[in-house]
This record gives structure tokens, sequence and C-alpha cells, in this order.
């Protein structure tokens, strides 16, 4: 039985945000129902124990995001959730001291990728976010990631820098660190800043597209080797970047996710990057694929 570190689990194709970074989601706008989410858990659960509650859309917009964690918990998984944390507040008492929740990781590059959101804002919205963090992490073992992934690969400018200044020079003084956070993260790390609250920077990717130049296609990938996704529709895809299921391996509600991972499309795409070959357009096509070298 094949075992992932992973599986991504799109709760909901909708979100509340419009970042410059994400490309808008085609794909029609559903939130998962109950019944399906658990039927789906029962499905994945031979191969993993860890979910991500991400893939496209805002999972905290999710109405029942609670019930959900309570599923997830009864059914034995840890649970990680990625947010832009605007709604945080809103869903706070639906998500402390729930046991299955693992781990929240906080996408803070979100606030400056909505050039509508008033940087008069920005400091209310990092403190809500920090005052969650202190809240949760006080009364349960979650683990948070405070994530900045909008780092230039060239030489960033003076506006950039300043912009993530202004909102690290707000954590370091929420956190009481003598230390400026930048002179000690190198992008793609991360360092502790408090006991289970990390921060982490990286270069902000480019979505994979199959309107982008194709290039020789070698390289390595772990998709469907320690990961998986499941789209909102049922979908599954073999990672967390084919936000509108291109690689389309097959429907959890027409086959078993079980078979599913074991039809030629997905065998072909392993064996491929066995190979150190991309087969699918889509991966010939992902610049992420080149950071695990050729």
């Amino acid at each position: 039985m094949k075992k992932f570190k992973k599986v991504y689990f799109e709760i909901t194709s909708v979100c509340n945000l419009a970042c410059t970074f994400c490309p808008p989601t085609l794909r029609p706008k559903q939130f998962i129902a109950l019944e399906d989410f658990s039927k789906r858990l029962d499905q994945i659960k031979p191969h993993t124990d860890y979910i991500y509650l991400h893939v496209k859309g805002e999972p905290l917009l999710h109405p029942k995001i609670g019930e959900l964690l309570d599923l997830s918990h009864e059914k034995g998984f840890k649970v990680h959730i990625t947010t832009n944390g605007t709604l945080i507040t809103k869903k706070k008492e639906q998500l402390l001291n729930k046991p299955a929740l693992r781990q929240l990781n906080f996408s803070l590059h979100s606030f400056d990728g909505n050039p509508a959101l008033k940087d008069r804002d920005k400091e209310a919205y990092v403190r809500t976010v920090l005052a969650f963090v202190k809240e949760a992490t006080s009364q349960s073992e979650l683990i948070v990631s405070l994530r900045l992934w909008n780092l230039s690969e060239d030489n960033k400018t003076n506006a950039e820098r300043q912009r993530n200044r202004d909102l690290l020079n707000i954590i370091e003084k929420e956190f009481n660190l003598d230390y400026n956070i930048e002179e000690r993260v190198k992008p793609g790390g991360g360092i502790k800043i408090a006991e289970r609250v990390y921060i982490n920077q990286d270069y902000e990717f480019t979505w994979p597209s199959l309107d982008e130049e194709e290039d020789d296609g070698k390289g390595f990938c772990y998709g469907l080797r320690n990961q998986a996704g499941i789209l909102a529709d049922g979908t599954v895809i073999p990672c967390c970047l084919d936000g509108e299921g291109v690689i389309d391996l097959g429907n959890i509600n027409d086959h078993s996710f079980s078979d599913i991972i074991e039809m030629d499309r997905a065998r072909n795409l392993v064996d491929g990057f066995s190979r150190r070959e991309a087969v699918e357009e889509l991966c010939r096509k992902c610049g992420y694929r080149k950071r695990f070298g050729a």
C-alpha cells in the first residue's frame, strides 16, 4: 500500500482575497460537504496520517471548519491548515483546542499581495494574527509557521525591503526579539522565534500553467511520491501546485483513491520522474520542479 507523507485536501475552491501571486480559480465555486469529507478521509486513511486543508481557496471560509477538524480527529488524522489569516478572529472558536490541528501556516505575504488592502490596516492584521498565535500556542501543542514567501530572486528593491521590514518589526516587538529577523533567515529557511512558533521566508514562486513556456522536461518531483491532492470536486491531483486539476488522475467519486493512484496516468508520472523526466505537459512548465535538481 503506497504511503504519502501528506495528502492535500481542498475543502473549498473559494477565496476571500485576490492575491497578485495566486492565479484565480477557474473551477466552479464549491464547499465540500461533511458527508463527502468523511468518505474521502476513509479512502485515504490507508495512505497517510497527515492532511493539509489547502490547494486553492481559503479554508477558513468553510462554515463547518470546526466539524471538519472533529471528523479528522475521529478518524485519526493530524491536520495542517494554510490560511491568509484574515478570518482568524471569526473562526477562532472553531480552531482553538482542536486535537486534530497540528499546524497552522499563516501566509502573511497575502496582505501585500492585495493592492486593495490599505497599508494602515497592516499592523492591525498582523497583530490580530499574532494575538491568536499566542493564545493558541499557550493552550495547546499547536505549531505555527508565519510565512513571507514574497522575496525576489534578484536584489530586492528598497520598497520590497521596507514592506517586509514594517511587518517583521511588528513581529519582533510582539515576541520581544533582540535581533532583525531577516539577518537570520535565509530564503527557503526559517527560524524559531518562540515555543512552536516559526517564521519562514522564501522566494515568490510562479504557479505552473499550460500557458508558460515548456523546458526540456528534465528534473525530479515528489508528486505522487510523498504527496497527492484532492480538489473540492473530487479530482485527484499529483501535487499541491496543480490548482486547476490539469493532471486529472481520476475522480474519487467515481473510483477509489487506492485505484486512482495506481492507474496508468499516475504510474507514468512516477515512472517518468524515476528517469528524471517530466512526462506531463504541466510538469514541464513547472519551475518548482527545478528545486529538486536534474
